[in-house]
């Protein structure tokens, strides 16, 4: 039997101390793969070659900010869980990127590593049941058109 694998959680900030001390949580916490970029365009490579069931990302960003990275991440990846993360508590920000990016949680630093974790955890759950929803979603698709081909086979045969 194939194992699935190991959820992805795609973490982009410019400061490199974030990336280490969010990278070390949770390779200790959980058996998630992490991806950590300071490059939003590097990030963005990634997410067109390899799922990720979340993604968090920096708010205050040289060449790219958060908004933009989530808003392009979400034409790659629309049912990864979009995570903006920021140490400026500006609530326009937020109300802009849970509108324009659908995002799916705001995290000010610091952060809570449990509150944090149980975010990670919650939209890991979302984007899985979002993959399997659109995969029934096609499944049914499939069977409803192969049900009218055969409906369509059965009215010929009569006529």
């Amino acid at each position: 039997m194939q194992r699935e694998r190991e959820p992805t959680v795609v973490i982009v900030d410019d400061e490199e101390m974030v990336l280490t001390s969010l990278n070390a949580f949770l390779t200790l916490e959980t058996e998630y793969t992490v991806e950590s970029y300071t490059d939003p365009e590097e990030a963005l490579e990634l997410l067109k070659k390899t799922p990720a069931e979340v993604i968090i990302s920096d708010y205050l960003m040289p060449r790219m900010n958060g908004i933009q990275l989530l808003a392009q991440s979400r034409e790659l990846q629309p049912e990864a869980a979009r995570i903006l993360l920021t140490g400026h508590a500006d609530k326009q920000s937020a109300i802009d990127a849970i509108n324009r990016v659908g995002l799916f949680h705001y995290v000010e630093k610091p952060w809570d590593n449990a509150a944090l974790l149980l975010v990670i955890r919650n939209g890991i759950e979302r984007a899985q049941l979002l993959r399997n929803l659109r995969s029934k979603i096609h499944q049914l698709d499939e069977a409803h058109a192969n049900l009218k081909n055969a409906q369509s086979q059965l009215i010929r045969a009569f006529l």
